[in-house]
């Protein structure tokens, strides 16, 4: 993998003049052929721990997985010159609902790290977008990989069911609709779900894009 980082962000003074850094990432064609070398290398490795891969496999290769979205995502905050530490851990997603399958979960631990979250998540949603991309070229498989900086998934989770609540009580006593602000596939998802199950509001999608939002309804009765 080769980082290119075209602007380094700016972590500004209490949130005031941040700016976003920008990065390129080349996968590097060359990586699967080494590997393939050292596999033809050393065949006799394979026939040795046949039992060990039998018995616990899938829990290996989710553990690989998670160690190999580690290390990149820390490849990444190095060449963007940030100090942070990357725990790996696999648990269901934030909006996941309890029934959800674990996935391999990346908690950015550090000083300072608004600049890796960006405005409304979005420099957060790219990192991970880009990990996920790197990790399934090295999978041959899509990976669900979650990434987070101290626990703003979480916080953010939080506050938008307290939102959603508290406008649908509004629209409730009202009887009028009432528009969200913008907000990424991901937070609109925890809206909808939210309220999925209130009897006097409804949830539905407006707009295209960026400016995609989420309109509070009241239901007729």
């Amino acid at each position: 993998m080769e980082v290119t980082v075209v602007k380094e962000g700016k972590r500004g003074v209490l949130g005031l003049g941040a700016e976003e850094a920008k990065v390129i990432v080349k996968l590097l064609a060359a990586a699967p052929k080494e590997k393939a070398k050292k596999a033809e290398a050393a065949p006799e490795e394979k026939v040795k721990k046949p039992k060990k891969a039998e018995k616990a496999e899938e829990p290996e290769e989710k553990g690989d997985l998670a160690e190999a979205a580690a290390s990149v995502l820390e490849t990444l905050i190095e060449r963007l010159g940030l100090e942070a530490s990357v725990v790996s851990e696999m648990k269901p997603p934030v909006a996941g609902g309890e029934d959800a399958p674990p996935v391999v979960t990346l908690n950015v631990k550090g000083d300072d790290l608004g600049i890796l979250i960006g405005r409304r998540g979005q420099t957060l949603a790219s990192l991970q977008h880009i990990v996920r991309l790197i990790i399934a070229n090295q999978a041959k498989a899509r990976v669900p990989i979650v990434i987070d900086v101290e626990g703003y998934k979480q916080r953010r989770y939080d506050a938008l069911q307290a939102l959603a609540r508290r406008v649908a009580e509004q629209v409730k006593d009202r009887g009028k609709p009432f528009a969200l602000e913008p907000m990424p596939a991901y937070e609109r998802r925890i809206i909808h779900l939210t309220l999925s199950d209130n009897p006097d509001v409804t949830t539905e999608s407006s707009g295209e894009g960026e400016g995609r939002k989420v309109v509070i309804v009241p239901r007729q009765h």
